[in-house]
């Protein structure tokens, strides 16, 4: 049997699907040659992902605290752009770079299987952080603090912000160097 590598329990991408980023490591990326403006582009949404992630965690410890004034209109603009931004990027993998990248590499099929698995585990933690978002949402139009919720609120935001760092990482290594090593194929 194949093992799956759950997101909730990986610690890095598996060693066997480190072929190309053994070859192309983190700190060489920008300076090869077939970094393109889009891997650029990728990178940085990934950036304000977690970037994103910290921010709404940061008002709600903040609202713990008795610190964010502004607390439920920022839960829910910062919160549903995240959600929405998250759901469409991984959509755009999904259908067309992921087979796309893919058919360059047998040996990293695997990887993309892991990735894809990756996604629909994430869905089911972005479905939980809405819900837990909207209770607190709810509360706060009720006039209320909402701490109980807003405290598991934390909880939920600080596990996904653990599972979306550890995606995002993997992802990395598995699509730059890709990126990298058949650049002008891809053309």
């Amino acid at each position: 049997m194949t093992e799956t590598y759950p997101l909730e329990s990986r610690e890095g991408l598996p060693e066997h699907l480190r072929v190309l980023a053994e070859k192309y490591p983190r700190d060489i990326w920008r300076g090869h040659g077939n970094f393109n403006e889009l891997t650029a582009f990728w990178l940085d949404r990934h950036l304000m992902f977690r970037q994103v992630i910290d921010r709404i965690i940061g008002d709600t410890q903040a609202h713990l605290d008795g610190k964010a004034p502004r607390y439920g209109a920022d839960l829910s603009r910062y919160t549903g752009f995240f959600l929405d931004q998250l759901h469409g990027h991984h959509t755009i993998e999904d259908d067309h770079y992921f087979p796309q990248f893919q058919r360059f590499d047998p040996r990293m099929v695997e990887a993309f299987e892991l990735l894809d698995r990756d996604h629909h585990a994430l869905d089911f933690h972005m479905n939980r952080l809405a819900e837990s978002t909207n209770d607190v949402l709810r509360g706060l139009q009720a006039n209320q603090r909402a701490i109980d919720h807003a405290a598991q609120l934390l909880e939920v935001q600080e596990g996904f912000r653990g599972f979306l760092h550890r995606h995002l990482s993997d992802e990395e290594e598995v699509i730059v160097p890709v990126v990298l090593e058949y650049g002008a194929q891809m053309d």
